[in-house]
């Protein structure tokens, strides 16, 4: 499932938003198919135009499509690094916790964790224009997931250009956690979506605690003791 679900997104990429090469196809679906929280709230003016670059902009509208953009937009992204970024932690982090699961349970797990994400960006950014694409939602799910049942496995950080070590996931993921969430809390309060970076750090929040709190109901202990070994 972690592979299928890779290769729907790098589908998705190359055919639907034409891998970045053609920037009125991808301003249009990232426009389309992306979460707009103004307009799942209604709190967003008809009309109101988010510039996309090139003279392209997204208008807020009320099409139908709009229910669905919690789920479409998970399968989306705004760039080549966007997309490999993603896919990169989705495999490093995502088999692990499927072969805890197994397949079914972990595609549920997977969007649920998605849905949550999507919420708490709307929840955070209620009447924002802006719209969000991106798995790192439902990503960020799976490491709260890998939090819970592999802390101590060892992982293997690189950091440019020469330092290649391994340490605790634990560690890892906590620090992830903590840069997360230390970029969203300026956004809270403020609700404007002019102070957002363009990274939905409250869906990356949202969906790391949503993986955190269901891993368990979500785990198959069988496969869980499978692979546990001493560390």
């Amino acid at each position: 499932m972690t592979y299928a679900i890779i290769t729907v997104n790098v589908l998705v990429w190359f055919f639907f938003e034409g891998a970045g090469f053609n920037g009125s196809q991808l301003a249009a679906s990232v426009c389309n198919f992306g979460l707009v929280p103004g307009e799942l709230t209604h709190l967003a003016r008809l009309g109101t135009a988010v510039p996309l670059g090139n003279g392209m902009a997204c208008i807020v509208d009320n099409e139908s499509i709009n229910i669905l953009t919690p789920i479409t937009s998970l399968f989306l992204h705004g760039s080549w690094m966007h997309l490999i970024g993603n896919m990169l932690y989705f495999w490093v982090f995502g088999n692990n916790i499927e072969d805890s699961m197994g397949s079914g349970r972990f595609l549920l797990f997977y969007l649920i964790c998605g849905l949550a994400a999507s919420a708490a960006h709307v929840l955070v950014q209620p009447a924002s224009p802006i719209p969000t694409v991106g798995a790192s939602g439902a990503i960020s799910g799976i490491m709260g997931a890998y939090l819970i049942l592999y802390p101590t496995v060892r992982v293997r950080m690189y950091f440019p250009p020469i330092f290649l070590f391994r340490i605790r996931a634990w560690l890892v993921l906590i620090i992830w956690f903590l840069l997360q969430l230390l970029s969203a809390v300026p956004e809270v309060g403020t609700m404007r979506p002019e102070v957002s970076s363009g990274v939905a750090f409250w869906a990356h929040v949202g969906g790391f605690i949503t993986g955190l709190l269901l891993v368990k109901v979500f785990e198959n202990p069988r496969l869980v003791a499978q692979r546990s070994v001493p560390v």
